[in-house]
């Protein structure tokens, strides 16, 4: 749907407002790679794979007009809590003076929450970092910092996008006056 980052951009594409996606790997479980590159092949989309680590480089040389990222969770405040590396990314963008859009559910906000400090992180396996397709790549024994997601402060992100329209800015009060009538 519309409401998920890859509606979204289904939706600039069929409307000739976006040439080329470049789809960041998303390690360490890589669900860019598998995931996200893969549906958008599928359905035709232009789309260039690279490694987390290449933002940086990619968003300097000046080939991107804005960043879109999902949530899995977004606080009363406009904070998102998404796969780990968006907040990098964020930071990245607004470097480089590169718009960043989140595109999530409206299921996906969570007024209980009154900021990102009060979304729990989850961390995961040590081994998912020390290992790649299953073979040791790194010292069995050394200690892994592996969080699944990370937040990214609501002031940097321009509007959140969901199935019920767009919230632009991205501020408390208006967060909360949209949620309450369920629309912007």
């Amino acid at each position: 749907g519309i409401g998920t980052a890859l509606g979204v951009i289904y939706h600039a594409y069929a409307a000739g407002r976006l040439e080329r996606v470049y789809a960041c790997e998303t390690r360490p479980l890589l669900q860019g790679a598998r995931l996200t590159a893969w549906e958008l092949e599928r359905a035709g989309v232009p789309v260039t794979l690279l490694c987390d680590n290449m933002a940086a480089a990619l968003l300097a040389s000046g080939a991107i007009d804005a960043v879109i990222v999902g949530a899995d969770r977004i606080a009363a405040s406009g904070d998102v809590a998404n796969k780990i590396g968006t907040y990098g990314l964020a930071l990245l963008a607004q470097a480089h003076a590169v718009p960043l859009y989140v595109a999530a559910p409206y299921s996906t906000f969570d007024p209980a929450l009154a900021g990102g400090d009060e979304i729990p992180i989850e961390h995961r396996a040590p081994d998912e970092v020390r290992r790649v397709g299953g073979r040791l790549c790194a010292p069995a024994d050394v200690p892994v910092f592996n969080p699944a997601f990370d937040v990214t402060p609501a002031r940097y992100v321009r509007a959140i996008i969901t199935e019920r329209g767009v919230i632009e800015p991205v501020e408390p009060a208006r967060l909360r006056a949209w949620s309450e009538a369920g629309t912007d």
